[in-house]
């Protein structure tokens, strides 16, 4: 059976300390009220994609060690299916939020899934990063990424080919890294010379996009960030999901800025990452219809 997702960035254990007054500083300690364990790095999308309603996977290599079983059990919980490999060790990240942003530590043993373990599930979609896209099968969309650690790298180098990509998605500081250019708007606009849509978001400012749909700039959702950790990731699962019901550009962006915006009023992301039925509640409140109906002849045939 196909999926509608497959999420194929490497995925983490998250430990967060949550209650923190701020952010340690060499020397010092501080004290946070709670230690939080969630899935983390492309689990949270996966976890995102199944909680809307999408048959998701994770093909990530998660390790046999007791990190990776605990993992693997909270991606059961959420109806995450795994089809990756087992390895020694599981990646780990350290999340301590404060002040509206977040610090991390992460510990990556560096595995990497290959081409024919993501081929393996016949995934409609795909999130992929930039390094990662010569992983995509052949057919799948594909809805691009990028982090912070390969966004440093590819600074001021030029990017591989991008015309085959669905979405590009980066956040500000990505976009600015990506093209050198410090405003949203132009760097977008640059992003979208190699990408049929380059989409910008801006934390608490929405988010922009321009490509072959044209340009739209959806302004944010007014909340009390706690934890921004995995605001990303949950936009990219909101977004694959309104482009699987087939909803036009601002819409898609809509759908995307409310549900990673509910994301960050508490700790950890897949705490915040609602249900479908909370989603589409908060979605009426803001103006939204919803894009879910019966599926097609033609959906159920590719099921």
């Amino acid at each position: 059976m196909k999926v509608d997702l497959a999420c194929a960035e490497p995925a983490f254990l998250d430990l967060t300390f949550a209650g923190l007054e701020g952010v340690p500083r060499p020397g010092e300690e501080r004290l946070a009220n709670d230690l939080l364990r969630s899935p983390g790095g492309g689990a949270i999308t996966a976890v995102g994609a199944a909680r809307l309603g999408l048959s998701s996977a994770l093909v990530s290599p998660i390790g046999t060690d007791p990190v990776g079983e605990l993992l693997l059990g909270m991606l059961r919980k959420d109806h995450v299916r795994f089809a990756g490999r087992r390895v020694a060790r599981t990646p780990l990240t350290v999340v301590m939020p404060a002040d509206g942003d977040r610090a991390m530590a992460t510990f990556d043993p560096g595995e990497e899934v290959t081409a024919a373990e993501l081929a393996a599930v016949a995934p409609r979609a795909v999130v992929l990063s930039i390094p990662r896209l010569r992983l995509a099968p052949a057919g799948a969309h594909v809805y691009a990424t990028v982090g912070d650690v390969d966004a440093r790298a590819l600074s001021g180098r030029p990017l591989p080919e991008l015309s085959h990509v669905r979405a590009l998605l980066v956040n500000e500081r990505e976009a600015e890294m990506l093209t050198g250019l410090a405003d949203p708007e132009r760097a977008a606009q640059a992003l979208a010379r190699m990408a049929p849509v380059a989409v910008v978001t801006l934390a608490e400012r929405g988010a922009l996009a321009t490509g072959v749909e044209g340009t739209v700039h959806i302004e944010g959702v007014p909340v009390e960030a706690v934890d921004t950790t995995g605001a990303g990731d949950l936009f990219a699962a909101a977004y694959a999901w309104a482009d699987r019901w087939g909803e036009a550009l601002p819409e898609r962006l809509r759908w995307s800025v409310l549900y990673a915006a509910l994301s960050v009023r508490v700790a950890t992301a897949v705490a915040g990452a609602v249900s479908l039925k909370a989603l589409l509640e908060e979605g009426v409140e803001h103006g939204l219809t919803s894009p879910v109906r019966e599926p097609s002849a033609a959906m159920k045939e590719e099921q």
